[in-house]
């Protein structure tokens, strides 16, 4: 074909105006025109419409065609898991053998992995030994307690009884209980102790926070007056503590006013009044745990009570106490502890045993009166002094079992310090 068979008609160039042999070309077009688009329509009424029989022909053969490619595909070795290397490159016996040939840095080296093994194999074994032993050191004196706290007393001189009697006698502490007139005493003790207690804490803690924040003329010297409580034994003063409470007077003003000094033997203001002047049991060694721990303690926490207008006084109160309480409740259960064992101090003060550990030093007495109405031999009664002290040693116990946590939390923290 030319382009001037596709030319399009333009004014005055018409059919009418074209020759015939043009006309004739442009009808043979249009015929071969509408023949195509007959046959596009026919083409499509003759499309068919897919049946779901052959949808579903046509899924299954493209689940089995992905069925064989997934077989095919190769599967992948599971990993193998990496083999530890040997904490150390040889064995002892490497090491014994080729010693010879080390040099000597190498010697050196291979001299501390020898010895390293060896005190890990051998530790844990000593380790188990000093356990035992003390394990046994604290545990035989109670387990002794209790064998022979539940014997009669004919069972003490029986060579055939070791450390399970023959028969079980639990009159025994019921006899010590009713002798020693158990909750009597034991009420006079906790007020007697926990009031000694919680004075001793209280004017320690203050006592320690001073030494422990504030500069003043002196401060040397006082701690070392703090340190001789620690070493000078209470027998060196206690005469003399003993002379100042029969007769008790302040300056003089006592026996001005009244005509006489006070006695305070045999009254519980002997133990109070040391405990509030920090001159009670062990009260140096509280002063110096509490300095410890203040010592510890951020000054910042003090700077910012300052800036809120604190004073030195409600800073302590409401700053440093909060932050201190695991000391307290140590120093607390030591005081408690020692004050309830205490009997030499008491004995000077007290003419009358009205608490435990009074009690407990002359229980042989006590109990051979209570049984027979006469003072007897201690080693006749030995079932009932170990009763007694079973009965003694019960409060404590109970007390540390629930407190034990926070005790050793405060023991660790008060030896602490900047």
């Amino acid at each position: 074909m030319t382009d001037k068979e596709f030319e399009l008609p333009t004014e005055g160039n018409n059919v009418a105006d074209q020759p015939a042999e043009n006309v004739t070309s442009n009808e043979s077009l249009e015929s071969s025109a509408a023949a195509i688009a007959d046959s596009l329509k026919q083409d499509e009424k003759t499309v068919v419409e897919p049946t779901a029989e052959a949808i579903a022909e046509t899924i299954a053969d493209i689940n089995s065609d992905a069925a064989v490619a997934v077989t095919a595909m190769p599967t992948k070795a599971p990993k193998k898991e990496k083999k530890k290397k040997d904490e150390y490159r040889v064995s002892n016996f490497d090491i014994i053998k080729n010693y010879h040939r080390y040099t000597a840095k190498e010697k050196k080296h291979y001299r501390y992995l020898f010895w390293h093994r060896i005190a890990a194999y051998v530790w844990p074994f000593f380790r188990a030994v000093i356990i035992f032993g003390l394990s046994f050191v604290i545990l035989y004196p109670i387990l002794y307690m209790i064998s022979t706290s539940i014997r009669p007393q004919a069972e003490m001189n029986d060579p055939s009884v070791m450390w399970i009697p023959k028969t079980i006698r639990m009159e025994n502490f019921v006899e010590v209980w009713n002798a020693i007139d158990y909750p009597g005493t034991l009420w006079n003790t906790l007020i007697l102790n926990i009031v000694s207690s919680v004075l001793q804490v209280g004017t320690c803690a203050l006592t320690g926070y001073g030494f422990a924040r504030f500069k003043f003329k002196g401060k040397n010297f006082f701690f070392a007056l703090v340190l001789l409580q620690i070493i000078v034994p209470v027998q060196i003063i206690l005469i003399p503590q003993f002379s100042q409470f029969r007769y008790f007077d302040i300056f003089g003003l006592l026996n001005a006013l009244m005509g006489d000094s006070i006695n305070l033997v045999d009254t519980n203001l002997s133990m109070y009044i040391p405990a509030l002047m920090c001159n009670g049991i062990r009260a140096g060694l509280f002063i110096y745990l509490f300095r410890q721990f203040f010592r510890g303690l951020p000054k910042e926490l003090e700077d910012a009570a300052y800036l809120d207008g604190c004073g030195p006084f409600k800073t302590f109160i409401s700053v440093m106490v909060p932050n201190a309480a695991s000391s307290f409740l140590t120093v607390f259960i030591f005081s408690i502890v020692w004050y309830w064992n205490d009997y030499y101090v008491s004995s000077m003060y007290f003419t009358k045993a009205n608490t435990i550990s009074l009690k407990i030093d002359g229980i042989a007495n006590i109990i051979s009166m209570y049984l027979t109405g006469e003072v007897g031999v201690a080693s006749d009664y030995i079932v009932w002094m170990e009763a007694a002290c079973l009965l003694a040693i019960t409060p404590i116990v109970i007390m540390y079992i629930f407190l034990q946590k926070y005790f050793t939390e405060g023991i660790a923290r008060a030896g602490l310090a900047n």
